[in-house]
């Protein structure tokens, strides 16, 4: 290895992996997000929807079955993603953080990789959110299909962000 190749080595190493997490309502623009996130070196994306959508065609039918599913991706993955921060890739998590839990989770996931974390807050209006929702359902893109009436069921389940829970935290409004 040349004097330069190992400089360059030592040089990526000691700049941490992050872990970009995203925290939004449905329709916020987080996926959107993401993919620009991934766009930078060193950084791969996994996303929860493409996951979901191949592992468990036709089977999430409500908020249960999502929770139910969501909890066994997030357990299965935990350790691919540590190990991905570990050897100094950047992960975009296109997972919802948008529960105190589920942030925990992400915590979790970083801190026993030693990585770094970003919390991205997409603070979207609720109608904004719809809108682009069913602009989204008519576009037949994307895998799930989300009703006004199921948007408004899952966000009250949501938590924005609060400084007491210690994350760097990117908000967009």
């Amino acid at each position: 290895m040349s004097e330069l190749d190992a400089t360059r080595t030592r040089t990526a190493l000691s700049v941490p992996a992050v872990l970009h997490m995203v925290c939004g309502k449905i329709g916020a623009g987080k996926s959107t997000l993401t993919q620009r996130l991934a766009t930078e070196p060193k950084t791969v994306l996994i996303s929860e929807d493409d996951w979901l959508a191949r592992l468990y065609p036709n089977e999430i039918d409500g908020i249960e079955d999502y929770v139910r599913c969501a909890g066994r991706l997030r357990e299965a993955m935990a350790g691919h993603i540590e190990a991905l921060l570990a050897a100094g890739t950047s992960v975009v998590l296109d997972f919802p953080s948008n529960t105190v839990k589920t942030r925990a989770w992400a915590r979790s996931v970083f801190e026993r990789a030693g990585a770094a974390h970003c919390l991205h807050y997409l603070d979207a209006p609720d109608e904004v959110c719809k809108a682009r929702l069913r602009a989204r359902n008519l576009s037949g893109e994307h895998p799930f299909e989300t009703t006004d009436e199921e948007f408004d069921q899952i966000t009250s389940y949501f938590v924005a962000p609060t400084a007491d829970e210690g994350y760097n935290v990117v908000r967009y409004s």
